[in-house]
């Protein structure tokens, strides 16, 4: 009913009744409030150097990105690989006592296998379609989904909230795994928000262009189906974020992103990704840079969560008023220690 719905609606109407739900999840911060905005700072790295991953959370740290979360796709499988990034974060958010969470983009099942070696695992992720087939070709069930969970939920890591998963969605995905059925990309986007909402998840995000031209042709096309999944997501109860992005094979450039993204932050969105440069040097796609979410926050006047915006403050990169200060070479992040 809900991809009915959007199916009938102009572009105004998916941003103006998007903007007018309000979808609050917590953990270590506050996200999803009115007027506020988060970002996912995510450094990731072709060879998951550290050196490199914390380069790029520090780029991003010193330019207000980060709370909504600091999340890691890693260019490895390994589970000792995944552990070291796992802790990595989890030490830069502990020595600073920053108010977000960590998180490496790991199948759901790796993220139980760190739990049970006790290593500090924040969120647990998992990227989920819209049919059972697309899910078991993600190889993931309900039972397994609810096991990580579970297994994130005996770890006891959040403040403010008990808001443990992340997923990730994306048009196109139960078509490419040959397991749509014959129903369209749209509807099956939606009923992949059917599944996330039942975990009540701290983060759910539609990565719109990330799969290719061969499902969203064009920049238009990746606009309509990124202002869509917004309206379905926070339709349907869910803190409703958006990789804007596009593959490089795609008919799109950063100037369709700049549209989108003026879009979905007029409509609301709950959080939107901060990549160095836009450009993610592991993944190979085009998606949006600490420096957009900076220009839209200007335009709108949109906020960092709460209790992000008042560590700015207290480690002297913003000031009250949200706008960020040069730091200093003495800054605690800019250190040999921090760096």
């Amino acid at each position: 009913m809900a991809a009915a719905v959007s199916k009938i609606m102009r572009n105004q109407d998916l941003i103006l009744t998007a903007s007018k739900v309000e979808v609050v999840t917590r953990f270590r911060s506050t996200i999803g409030l009115r007027g506020r905005m988060a970002t996912r700072l995510q450094p990731n790295h072709p060879t998951d150097d550290p050196a490199g991953v914390m380069a790029s959370i520090v780029d991003g740290l010193l330019l207000g990105s980060g709370d909504a979360v600091i999340g890691i796709n890693p260019a490895s499988d390994n589970i000792g690989d995944i552990g070291r990034l796992v802790s990595l974060v989890s030490e830069i958010i502990e020595r600073y006592s920053i108010p977000t969470q960590g998180c490496v983009l790991t199948h759901v099942t790796s993220s139980i296998a760190l739990i049970e070696a006790k290593l500090p695992v924040d969120l647990v992720f998992q990227s989920i379609a819209g049919t059972e087939a697309a899910n078991a070709a993600f190889g993931i069930s309900l039972s397994i989904l609810r096991e990580g969970r579970d297994a994130a939920l005996s770890l006891k890591r959040g403040t403010l909230g008990d808001n443990v998963m992340y997923f990730e969605t994306g048009q196109g995905a139960a078509l490419s795994a040959g397991a749509h059925h014959g129903v369209d990309q749209q509807t099956l986007e939606a009923r992949a928000y059917g599944v996330a909402r039942a975990f009540s998840p701290l983060l759910v995000n539609s990565v719109v262009g990330f799969i290719g031209p061969e499902y969203l042709y064009d920049g238009k096309q990746i606009t309509r189906a990124g202002l869509e999944d917004h309206f379905c997501g926070k339709l349907l109860g869910l803190p409703l974020g958006c990789d804007i992005c596009y593959t490089n094979h795609a008919e799109a450039d950063q100037n369709d992103m700049d549209v989108l993204l003026t879009l979905l932050a007029a409509a609301g969105v709950t959080f939107i990704m901060g990549v160095p440069g836009a450009d993610d040097v592991m993944l190979n796609y085009q998606s949006t840079s600490f420096h957009d979410a900076l220009y839209v926050r200007e335009l709108f006047g949109l906020r960092r969560t709460p209790e992000f915006e008042r560590w700015l403050e207290k480690m002297r990169i913003a000031g009250s008023d949200g706008q960020l200060r040069a730091p200093s070479a003495k800054h605690p992040l800019l250190t040999a220690g921090g760096a």
